[in-house]
């Protein structure tokens, strides 16, 4: 009797933890078809709009650039040197062309997102419900879906498809420098073995489908985990609500990535 009860004391946290996550699962489900169901009213809030744009673009631009060339410069330094044993340099232009498009740039964008802009969506609106202003707008009758989270899933669905692109030309401009001066491959040749090597779905897959996919689920994450946290628990709900948006939309984006990624390759 005893070891069947503590088998089940020790199945109790895991259900209990399964449950919280179809719980929470449910809520951002919820909360996203709430916020898309106010796509109408996008234009009277352009304002708020356009200042998420702002962070989540132009103040992200710094970080992106510096991550997209030194990945580029990694992809062309390793794939030359393995290229050149087999006398096959010029090539590094379509590897690291089509690597930085399917799958580098849109996903080092997701990431440098997540953790820049949705971590500051979840601390943002966890103080908003630590000091109760989430209460007061549901009082005043102002769905906080409208108001607060729809702007950010507007902004960051406009914004990641625009930072792939950059990410994915300073990344193949990166390439470039690395081959040419570590591996003699002119200019003119690495970027056309670079043209010749995409193909449309490289590029419309990345930019069409993976980046705004990625905005709408770190805008989601974020807001839905920041608006879950509870007055009493203060700066440390806020601070976890910061930590768990990250993880959390890291590991939803490494599926998705997947899942798309194997849709893609079949069409």
């Amino acid at each position: 009797m005893n070891g069947e009860r503590n088998s089940l004391l020790g199945l109790r946290p895991a259900a209990d933890a399964l449950l919280d996550t179809v719980a929470a699962s449910g809520r951002a489900i919820f909360l996203m078809l709430r916020a898309l169901r106010y796509l109408p009213w996008a234009p009277a809030r352009r304002r708020q709009i356009v200042g998420h744009m702002l962070v989540a673009g132009v103040y992200t631009l710094p970080a992106a650039s510096l991550i997209a060339a030194f990945t580029g410069m990694v992809l062309a330094l390793q794939m030359g040197a393995v290229l050149a044993d087999w006398g096959q340099s010029a090539r590094i232009g379509a590897i690291v062309a089509t690597s930085m498009c399917r799958e580098m740039g849109p996903i080092w964008v997701a990431v440098i997102l997540a953790a820049r802009v949705g971590s500051a969506m979840a601390a943002e609106l966890g103080t908003m419900q630590v000091s109760e202003e989430i209460d007061a707008l549901n009082v005043m009758s102002i769905d906080p879906a409208r108001f607060l989270v729809m702007p950010q899933i507007v902004a960051l669905m406009i914004m990641a498809p625009v930072l792939t692109v950059y990410a994915d030309l300073v990344g193949i401009l990166g390439g470039a420098v690395v081959g040419n001066y570590q591996f003699n491959v002119p200019y003119l040749a690495y970027l056309h073995e670079a043209e010749r090597a995409l193909v449309g779905k490289d590029i419309l897959g990345g930019v069409l489908l993976k980046a705004p996919l990625a905005g709408l689920v770190i805008a989601v994450v974020g807001c839905a985990i920041g608006l879950a946290v509870r007055p009493s628990e203060g700066a440390r709900g806020v601070g976890s609500a910061a930590r768990n948006s990250v993880v959390v939309s890291l590991i939803l984006l490494t599926m998705f990535n997947y899942i798309l990624s194997s849709i893609i390759q079949h069409l």
